[in-house]
């Protein structure tokens, strides 16, 4: 599966176009991670368990996204858009959406 964020992919030429395709994540960030990212932003550095969570987030919208593509029988997805928002009370969630055009190149 070609993976862009451009509407199209030099040296292909898309033959169909299947229709939009989504992939959603929703991920509580837990007390711990939160203690520990407030520390970081008063000594400063990275917070690298946040980081780690918003790279799965990221991963499993993008794997769900790409099943339901290949599901279409797309072989690409072009215009790939990345999401994220905090959600829920107190903004305790992240969400991660990604979408495209599923594709047939």
């Amino acid at each position: 599966m070609i993976l862009t964020t451009t509407p199209n992919i030099d040296g292909y030429q898309i033959r169909e176009y299947k229709g939009v395709v989504t992939g959603e994540t929703i991920i509580g960030a837990n007390i711990l991670k939160d203690f520990m990212a407030g520390i970081r932003d008063i000594v400063g550095g990275r917070a690298n368990a946040y980081e780690k969570v918003l790279r799965e987030a990221k991963d499993t919208s993008m794997m769900e996204m790409i099943q339901r593509a290949q599901a279409m029988g797309a072989n690409a997805i072009v215009g790939i858009d990345i999401d994220y928002e905090t959600i829920g009370e107190a903004s305790s969630m992240l969400m991660v959406a990604t979408s495209g055009t599923a594709v047939v190149i």
